[in-house]
């Protein structure tokens, strides 16, 4: 058995890594410094320790050793018969799915495919693209027939980037197969390597939409969330008072408001409702949630400007310190992050927008939204700071050194408790 894992981001480093653990794997990206660096053992996603990674790599590809190879060469996965694809899937500037990725990777993977390899499906989509959009694309490229020749799966990611407790092996794993023989081969790969156990689905759209509505209900519940914050901030209730005597119930579910970005829960609601528009019929609460929580970085920024606007401070012109890029806490992933929603809004406004994020890379900040930021905290005072994403080192940070006795400070989080001037 030797394996190839398709992109090499943070799903697929940390999977590769993991069965790397018992197989032969080729870890594939077209990202020559991303493999340059996985090949000396540096992981600039933090999702892998240098001396974990350097434990399974490999020095040369197709050893018959078990362990990790990282490669861009399509020649080193050839003798692989399984292929485990773990591309993203974003959405464009109008919220539709955009399958480029996953096309492109099935090019690459079909034009190695050989009689009797599978090809393994990872990547968040809506039920039918695994078998009515990949798989042609593999027939096409292979000269191959589906469920003849070759087979396929679909093993959702459950990949939480940043978290060091919840890895790729302590999650429970769904899988399936095109048939029912392929689905127990790939329960029975993924269920070698996995601690917490699989659930093998009955079929691969069984499994698409299994992960797809995941992020869904989270993305739902953490709209509601931000709504009542919105209704308690005009009543004058602090919002996390409320959460905290309404989760002495048993079964109250414990979501806290917040800016929804990322790569899974702030763009997976919109592959199911694409699928369900195509279908005809139209989702209401899936896009009702979608609408408020993408409406919450607007409605950070204008109460930041209010809270500006009683202390005396002159908006147009006015310095502030934006603590935290980054689409969550304690974590250098800035896809899809919401705190762009809330600087250019604040842009809006006439203020002038400074970004310390010490986890946050500049350069790839820069690529992705043509900004400036700064990984050390500057050495000036401001007249508003706002707290946007919860990293650690916010809680240590001597607030007095960059804010003036009239200063704004916006927690957006709530981890400072009651010494900020406002929250959601």
């Amino acid at each position: 058995m030797k394996i190839a894992v398709i992109g090499l981001g943070y799903v697929g480093l940390p999977l590769a890594r993991l069965f790397a653990t018992k197989y032969s794997v080729i870890g594939f990206d077209i990202n020559i410094n991303r493999v340059s660096e996985l090949n000396l053992g540096i992981d600039n996603t933090l999702e892998i320790k240098q001396s974990l990674l350097e434990s399974v790599l490999l020095k040369e590809p197709n050893t018959g050793e078990n362990g990790l190879y990282c490669s861009t060469n399509l020649e080193d996965i050839k003798e692989c018969n399984y292929y485990v694809v773990t591309v993203p899937t974003p959405v464009d500037k109008n919220n539709r799915p955009d399958l480029t990725p996953l096309y492109k990777s099935s090019e690459t993977v079909g034009k190695v495919l050989k009689k009797g390899d599978i090809v393994i499906y990872e990547s968040t989509v809506y039920p039918g693209v695994t078998e009515d959009e990949c798989v042609p694309v593999l027939e096409r490229m292979s000269g191959l027939k589906f469920n003849v020749d070759f087979f396929a799966g679909y093993s959702p990611e459950r990949i939480n980037p940043g978290d060091k407790e919840h890895t790729v092996e302590k999650i429970l794993k769904v899988t399936s197969g095109s048939t029912p023989e392929i689905g127990i081969k790939v329960n029975d790969l993924y269920k070698s390597v996995i601690v917490a156990g699989t659930h093998l689905a009955p079929t691969i759209k069984v499994a698409e939409a299994a992960k797809v509505i995941e992020n869904s209900q989270r993305d739902i519940n953490i709209a509601f969330v931000n709504e009542l914050a919105k209704i308690f901030n005009i009543l004058g209730i602090d919002t996390h008072d409320v959460l905290e005597a309404a989760g002495t119930k048993w079964n109250f579910l414990p979501f806290k408001p917040g800016l929804v970005g990322g790569h899974c829960i702030g763009v997976d609601p919109y592959y199911l409702a694409q699928k369900a528009q195509e279908m005809g019929y139209h989702p209401e609460i899936i896009l009702a949630g979608r609408r408020l929580n993408d409406s919450m970085g607007e409605y950070v920024a204008s109460q930041v400007v209010k809270l500006m606007i009683k202390k005396g401070i002159v908006i147009n012109g006015a310095s502030l310190l934006m603590l935290g890029i980054t689409f969550k806490e304690n974590c250098p992933d800035v896809r899809n992050t919401k705190i762009i929603d809330v600087i250019a809004s604040l842009e809006d406004y006439g203020i002038k927008v400074s970004i310390y994020d010490p986890w946050a890379t500049p350069d790839e900040v820069k690529h992705e939204y043509s900004i400036e930021t700064t990984q050390q905290l500057p050495s000036k005072k401001f007249d508003t700071v706002v707290l946007g994403v919860a990293h650690k080192e916010f809680s240590d940070i001597d607030y007095s050194l960059i804010m003036n006795e009239n200063s704004v400070l916006f927690d957006v989080k709530g981890i400072l408790g009651n010494k900020a001037d406002g929250k959601l």
